[in-house]
């Protein structure tokens, strides 16, 4: 369980990282009133465009990470995400360390910080669409009482929906958000590509989809799920997976998805 949290306390930032995520959740704390002193990227193009955006001052260097700030949040890759925390913490063990990370256990900053924690946003985010950051569930930890209470007020200042969760059951929370969400839009782009080869626009599938979710909000995944596959009406899967024949991996993923769909139909406990 998860309790949700409350709090806000204004404080000097800086962003490790421009992509997607570090953009969006630097344009809501610097709408909150935080002051975010410094944007790094190694990309001068992307840490020169999100500074722009939040009155930051831009660095493509690691060493040049100004000291003077009270909170570095990691918006990075997790394969990077290893090497460039001890190099930023080093100096300035005191201050307050945050990765972003679904994945990542709060774990990273230990024996290199003094306070640390997490604030991971689970949402899909991209710089192009604008996104209400109020509406962003926000799931927080940190290694004590001190670092918990200023993660808690920056995530509080952004979004009303904020909640503590540990870093493994964090794991489960990004396991499932991969599954409802990437693994989810991929399925959109095979349709895509499927209807794209015989010149039918994907946009027919929109009424459908917008229908699935709309759904779901009312009502369990496990009880909309509909379809040949909860039946496993065998003549529709098979002429189904025919026509892919052409392509293996997208054949096996229908005939594999099809069975887990029956196989869930008939547990009635989810």
């Amino acid at each position: 369980t998860f309790v949700a949290i409350t709090g806000k306390e204004l404080m000097k930032i800086v962003m490790i990282g421009a992509g997607n995520l570090a953009t969006h959740l630097a344009k809501a704390l610097f709408g909150a009133g935080h002051d975010i002193v410094q944007v790094f990227s190694r990309t001068e193009e992307s840490a020169n465009e999100l500074s722009k955006t939040v009155g930051a001052s831009p660095t493509t260097d690691l060493n040049q990470i100004t000291t003077q700030a009270e909170a570095y949040i990691f918006a990075l890759k997790d394969s990077v995400l290893a090497n460039v925390i001890p190099v930023v913490c080093k100096g300035r063990e005191k201050a307050l360390m945050i990765h972003t990370a679904g994945s990542m256990p709060l774990s990273a900053f230990q024996g290199m910080a003094l306070h640390y924690g997490v604030l991971y946003p689970m949402m899909t985010f991209s710089k192009q669409f604008e996104i209400d950051f109020q509406q962003v569930p926000c799931f927080i930890e940190g290694n004590d009482d001190y670092s918990v209470k200023m993660v808690q007020d920056l995530a509080r200042s952004v979004s009303p929906k904020v909640y503590s969760l540990s870093s493994q059951k964090r794991q489960y929370l990004h396991l499932s958000a991969v599954w409802a969400c990437n693994f989810a839009n991929h399925c959109f782009d095979v349709a895509s590509n499927i209807l794209s080869k015989q010149n039918i626009p994907f946009e027919v599938l929109l009424p459908l989809i917008d229908e699935t979710t709309r759904k779901i909000h009312t009502i369990s995944p496990h009880q909309a799920q509909t379809g040949p596959a909860i039946r496993y009406d065998e003549n529709v899967i098979r002429s189904h997976a025919a026509l892919l024949k052409d392509n293996p991996l997208l054949k096996d993923l229908y005939e594999r998805m099809s069975l887990s769909i029956n196989k869930f139909s008939k547990n009635t406990s989810k």
